[in-house]
Formats: structure tokens, sequence, C-alpha cells
């Protein structure tokens, strides 16, 4: 039998023993903390992705050889079709002569435009050749009562030059009021076929 003092050691060491085994757990024991379990990584806002790149901006161009003689040359869709509608033109430039045959030249602008008429405007520009390479594209000549549509720059400065187009893809009875309408092709696009997307585009402009 254990005397009184082996006794008391054996309780001591016990204890002992008890109170290591509990600083262990806890040594060991997994953070109940939410964030200190997740990885700084993962408790900050993944940064926002990065926006999307605009897509490439379309320059338009719209010219209307006018029953009454006169040219009207303008880059604003808006003002292109309310002048289709309402045969007249809020704000304009005009140069007398300027046509390739004589022809007056009215060019229709915008309030933007307005406020810097010391410069030329952007279908100044492409009426008198400035304007280069331009990307992304869509023109419209409306002459002799037909719709010329146009999705490349090259096939409509070609047009500008000759007052013809070599491949075409053409709609009886199809304009906003019934007018024909002529699709500009080239050496490429005539391997498509039917023109889907500028057909598209012409007949959401006329909507």
């Amino acid at each position: 039998m254990l005397n009184t003092l082996q006794r008391k050691s054996v309780v001591a060491l016990s204890v002992l023993f008890a109170l290591g085994a509990l600083g262990g757990c806890a040594t060991h024991q997994t953070p109940t903390n939410s964030k200190a379990a997740t990885p700084a990584a993962m408790t900050e806002s993944a940064p926002a992705a990065a926006k999307a790149e605009a897509p490439a901006q379309t320059q338009t161009y719209f010219m209307v050889y006018h029953e009454n003689g006169r040219i009207y040359a303008m880059t604003d869709p808006k003002i292109y079709t309310s002048f289709l509608n309402t045969d007249e033109v809020p704000l304009t430039r005009t140069r007398i002569g300027a046509g390739p045959e004589g022809e007056t030249v009215i060019f229709g602008i915008t309030k933007a435009d307005g406020k810097h008429l010391d410069k030329p405007t952007a279908a100044e520009d492409i009426f008198d050749g400035r304007t280069q390479d331009v990307g992304a594209f869509y023109g419209e000549v409306l002459r002799n009562g037909r719709f010329h549509v146009f999705g490349e720059w090259k096939d409509f400065q070609d047009y500008l030059a000759h007052k013809e187009i070599t491949f075409t893809y053409t709609e009886i009875g199809t304009g906003p009021k019934g007018e024909t309408v002529i699709y500009a092709l080239n050496s490429v696009t005539k391997k498509k076929g039917r023109p889907v997307a500028l057909v598209e585009q012409f007949n959401a402009l006329h909507k």
C-alpha cells in the first residue's frame, strides 16, 4: 500500500500531466475565428474584373444628293434620319459650288460642332479627303432615289472617286419608303452572299 507521502506525489504528478495535456491541446486547437482561419486572399474582396474594352467607335457618314440639286453631308445618324423625314437640317454650314459638279454642299452639324465653328467638322474633313482610314465604318449615300450602303471605308472611298460600285447586293423596295437599297461589296465580302450584318444595320437605322 502507498503511504501518505507517496499518494501525495502521485496526485501531484497526475495534476501536472493533466495540465500539460490541456496545454498541448490548446496550442493545436483550430481557431474558431473565421477570419483567422481564412487565408488573407480570401478575406479580402477579389479585385473587380477589368472592364471590358469598349467596342471601337464606328465612324458614320451620310450623303444625300437632293432633288433640289444640293448635296447634304453629315456624320450624325439622328440628324440624317431626321432630315430624311422632315427635309430639314437644324444647324448647317454651307459651301456654294463646292460639289463635284458645282453643286452647293450643305453640311449638317451637331450642337457640339456649333461651338467650334473655327474648325472643320468631321463631315467636312471626310468630304475634303483629309480623313484617312477610320477603322469601323458605316455610310449611306442616297442618290437618284436609291440608297447605297457601305460597311467598309475603302468601298466608300472608291464610290466617291468613281461613282460606281463594282460588286453589289441589291434589294428592291426595302428602303424606308420603298426605295431600292444597294449594298456595296468587294472581292472578299461578295463571297459571303447576302451581307446580313450590313442589312441589319440599315434596317436598324431606318426602323
